[in-house]
């Protein structure tokens, strides 16, 4: 065990010079000898603890800067939301973490992010609680990979955002869907095809983009979409799913696919699989809700709710439920309850609450007569 030296004065302060456990010779300085006696004491339990294997060496010194680096190389590399990993980063964590070491990022340093990217900007809106909610569910990913590289010994516990979910807006009637769908025929060619199919079939964005015409099986008893990308990465999973070819939508395809022969179901002007950023998903598909005059309750429709519109669809004709989570791809049947409230029978046997409980009010909510007052 290497001996330590006693405190010697250097100027105004106390000065410990030490032998850690790589054989490092290191040095300190403290305000006063007492303080600078009692770190060294500590130092030389701990040095010792170290080289005899009672306790763990310290994390080497790793800034969050490196941790991003090796986060984008080696992990937000193998994901679909790449993008979106590197934007959080870029934006949001890096400026705020850049510099400090990552032992050093406690509860403390995040509860400080949370209020800096709170605040309120002139000419900005506050990030919502979902946004703040996507950047701590990334830095605690980023934590626990920096953990099993032993930049870390433990991550810090992360309380995030509790987020309640809202209502969700579908284009409800069959009449607003027709509607909807003749206003999308007067766009280009292939828009048309595009909404009706993300309507029949419940495919997210990049998995309607990412679409291939050998993924669709038309013959047979169980004409099946089979989803085995998004864009031109992994399902949201990283599961291959089947979703059943709906008759509505199998004129559709047919008719579509005889005039698009390459490989994408839905390409782009040069053939090309389109982006995130395809116009298809964004302009075009405000101007053609406004153009059939869909009306929902409050909420601005996006193209994302063509997937709830398909869904809310299954639930309102009574089928399984659990059959709809394999069709969405959800991991668990939790997300796919949000849509249970429509089941036809979702009340049914549960109005008789507290029979004969309301004076006037018979068992069956029939009014009954009541006798004058005494």
């Amino acid at each position: 065990m290497p001996k330590i030296g006693a405190p010697y004065r250097r100027g105004d302060r106390w000065r410990i010079a030490w032998t850690d456990a790589d054989n490092e010779r290191r040095f300190a300085t403290f305000r006063t000898k007492a303080e600078a006696a009692a770190e060294q004491a500590r130092l030389k339990t701990e040095t010792a603890a170290i080289k005899s294997g009672a306790l763990a060496r310290p994390p080497a010194a790793h800034t969050f800067n490196e941790l991003a680096d090796y986060w984008m190389e080696h992990r937000a590399s193998r994901k679909r939301s790449e993008k979106d990993d590197r934007s959080i980063i870029e934006a949001h964590l890096r400026p705020h973490f850049g510099k400090m070491q990552v032992t050093k990022l406690d509860v403390r340093a995040v509860d400080a992010f949370r209020r800096r990217v709170a605040e309120v900007e002139p000419g900005k809106k506050p990030l919502s609680d979902k946004t703040i909610h996507n950047h701590l569910t990334l830095l605690i990913s980023m934590l626990n990979m920096a953990v099993e590289l032993h930049w870390l010994t433990s991550a810090p516990r992360i309380k995030k955002p509790k987020l309640v979910e809202g209502d969700y807006a579908w284009i409800r009637g069959a009449s607003d869907i027709h509607r909807f769908l003749e206003a999308a025929r007067e766009e280009n060619p292939g828009i048309f095809e595009l909404y009706a199919t993300a309507i029949f079939s419940g495919l997210r964005a990049g998995e309607l983009l990412g679409l291939r015409w050998d993924d669709i099986e038309f013959s047979g008893e169980n004409p099946l979409i089979t989803v085995k990308r998004s864009y031109d990465k992994p399902t949201k999973t990283g599961a291959i799913r089947h979703v059943p070819l709906m008759d509505a939508l199998k004129p559709v395809l047919r008719e579509w696919r005889a005039r698009t022969p390459g490989t994408w179901v839905f390409p782009g002007r040069t053939g090309n699989m389109q982006s995130p950023s395809a116009r298809v998903l964004q302009e075009t598909f405000q101007r053609v809700v406004e153009r059939a005059g869909i009306a929902t309750s409050g909420e601005r429709l996006t193209f994302h709710d063509l997937r709830h519109t398909f869904a809310s669809h299954w639930v309102m004709r009574g089928w399984d439920l659990y059959k709809l989570q394999k069709v969405l791809g959800h991991k668990s049947v939790q997300m796919t309850q949000r849509y249970a409230h429509l089941t036809p029978e979702a009340f049914n046997g549960l109005r008789g609450l507290l029979p004969g409980a309301v004076p006037g009010v018979g068992a069956g909510g029939d009014v009954v007569a009541m006798g004058g007052r005494r």
